[in-house]
C-alpha cells in the first residue's frame, strides 16, 4: 500500500473550502485559495485576481531591512507626514533647460500654496516649523520634539494661539516639554533661542501651564549642575560635591522656594571653594543666568547651615 492510498487528498493551507457558497451552475462546493475561487465539481471559474487589502511588503536587495510598509505618521508636520514633496536639487536642475527649471519651480510654489487648506493649517504648519527651530537651537532630542509639536497642536486646539504670536506658542510648547521630562532649561536659555520677546515667551508659557494643566515636577538644583559644569569646565570631582551638598541642602529645605539654577550655581561654588578650583561669581551667574548678588546670597545660607 502506498502512501497515497491512505489518504483521499493532499492538504493544503492555501485552500480553503467554502460551504456558505455553492456555485451558480451545478450547486458544488466552491474552494478558495489566493488566486482564485473555482468550483470543485464542474471547474467554474467565479473570481480570480482577488485585490490583496493587506500591508505592503516590499524587499529591497539593496538595504538590511526588506520589509517597508510605508513611512510612520509623525505629528512634527501639519499632514502628519503623507503629503508629497517636490525637492529642490540644485544639481539636479543644473542638468536641465531654462524652460524646464522656470516649469518645476512653478511646480514648487502651486505645491507649496496647496498644502494648506485653511488659514488655521497654515497657521499650523509654521508653528511646527518654529518648534523645530527652537529643539535644534537647543539641541533636544527627536522625542522632545514629537512631544512638543503634539502640545503645540493641543494648544491649538484650545483655541490658546488667538491674541498670541505662533513664536511664542511654539518656544512654550518646547519648555513645557522639556519641564514634563525633568530636563534642565532655563527660560532665558529658550526665550534666547526663540524668535519671540522673552516677555511674550513667559507669558505664553503661563497661559498653557494655566490652561492646559502641564505635569509639570518641581525642578530640582542637582539638575543644572551637569549643565553648569560642562560649560564651565569643572572636574568630576568637584561636580560630585556639588551634587551631594545639593542633596543635602534639599533635604533641610533651603532650596524650597528658591530659584533652582541659582541654588545649583551656589553649590558649584561651594564645591570649587572647599576643592581649591578657580571659578569666579561672575562666570557663574552668566551660566546660570542669574545675578551675582543671588549667588553670594545663597552661598552663605548653604555655608551657614552646612
Amino acid at each position: 500500500m502506498t502512501a497515497r492510498d491512505i489518504y483521499e487528498s493532499d492538504f493544503d493551507e492555501d485552500v480553503q473550502q467554502n460551504e456558505h457558497n455553492t456555485c451558480p451552475e451545478c450547486s458544488g462546493f466552491v474552494t478558495t485559495n489566493s488566486r482564485e475561487t473555482v468550483c470543485d465539481s464542474c471547474g467554474l471559474v467565479l473570481e480570480d485576481r482577488p485585490v490583496d487589502r493587506g500591508p505592503e511588503w516590499r524587499s529591497f536587495p539593496d538595504q538590511s531591512d526588506r520589509e517597508r510598509t510605508g513611512p510612520p505618521l509623525t505629528a512634527t508636520r501639519h499632514d502628519n507626514g503623507l503629503s508629497t514633496e517636490i525637492s529642490d536639487n540644485g544639481e539636479i536642475d543644473g542638468h536641465l533647460s531654462v524652460r524646464r527649471r522656470r516649469q518645476l519651480e512653478r511646480f514648487r510654489r502651486e505645491h507649496r500654496r496647496a498644502r494648506h487648506r485653511s488659514k488655521r493649517e497654515q497657521n499650523q504648519m509654521y508653528g511646527l516649523f518654529e518648534v523645530r527651530y527652537v529643539t535644534e537651537a537647543l539641541d533636544l532630542g527627536d522625542s522632545i520634539h514629537e512631544q512638543a509639536c503634539q502640545l503645540f497642536r493641543t494648544a491649538q486646539e484650545a483655541d490658546l494661539l488667538h491674541g498670541r504670536c505662533i513664536e511664542s506658542i511654539a518656544a512654550a510648547a518646547v519648555y513645557g516639554t522639556c519641564r514634563i521630562n525633568g530636563l534642565p532649561r532655563t527660560e532665558s536659555e529658550v526665550a534666547e533661542a526663540a524668535r519671540c520677546g522673552a516677555e511674550a515667551f513667559r507669558n505664553a508659557y503661563h497661559v498653557l501651564n494655566r490652561e492646559l494643566e502641564l505635569p509639570t515636577a518641581p525642578q530640582r538644583p542637582e539638575q543644572y549642575l551637569p549643565q553648569f559644569a560642562s560649560k564651565l569646565g569643572v572636574p568630576d570631582v568637584v561636580q560630585l560635591k556639588a551634587a551631594d551638598i545639593a542633596r543635602r541642602a534639599a533635604e533641610r529645605g533651603l532650596s524650597n522656594g528658591q530659584q533652582p539654577s541659582g541654588v545649583a550655581a551656589a553649590c558649584l561654588h561651594v564645591a570649587a571653594e572647599r576643592s581649591m578650583f578657580s571659578i569666579t561669581q561672575r562666570e557663574l551667574a552668566t551660566t546660570a543666568d542669574v545675578s551675582a548678588m543671588t549667588i553670594r546670597k545663597q552661598r552663605n545660607r548653604i555655608q551657614a547651615e552646612l
